[in-house]
């Protein structure tokens, strides 16, 4: 299980690589650090969450989580608004220059990866799509663990 361990984390931190460097180059604005990245993503996929619950996603500490957020605020790429509920209590948002920059990301990194997957035999492809709902799995029991 190790060796198999070590070859999967070589190969997705291999595509990561190749792609986050050539996809950068194509997308405007200065690169992001990774955990402004991640941070975004959780708040485009959970709008309105607050800081407390974006840091137990990221496992990150809530003052890490508050850093990002005042960075990204600053950058015009997050907002940040009071919950109406508990006035104390932030609820972020991304902004729409955030939404434009992560869309035009994802059609960047996903016709880089379409141009390649068609480089494949339709043996290759298949057992990728085959392989697909187990990593999925895998991910979810890796977000479980502590």
């Amino acid at each position: 299980m190790t060796e198999l361990a070590d070859r999967l984390m070589g190969a997705v931190q291999g595509i990561r690589r190749v792609v986050r460097r050539r996809v950068r180059a194509s997308v405007s604005g200065p690169p992001l650090p990774g955990a402004q990245v991640e941070l975004l993503r959780v708040v485009a996929d959970r709008p309105g969450i607050g800081v407390a619950a974006a840091a137990r996603e990221l496992h990150l500490a809530n003052n890490s989580v508050s850093t990002l957020v005042n960075q990204l605020v600053d950058a015009g790429l997050l907002r940040r608004e009071a919950d109406p509920a508990d006035r104390r209590a932030a609820r972020l948002e991304v902004s729409a220059a955030a939404a434009e920059r992560m869309a035009a990301w994802r059609r960047a990194r996903t016709g880089l990866v379409a141009d390649a997957l068609a480089g494949l035999s339709e043996e290759d492809i298949v057992a990728i799509e085959q392989a697909l709902p187990s990593l999925e799995k895998l991910v979810g029991i890796l977000k479980e663990q502590p």
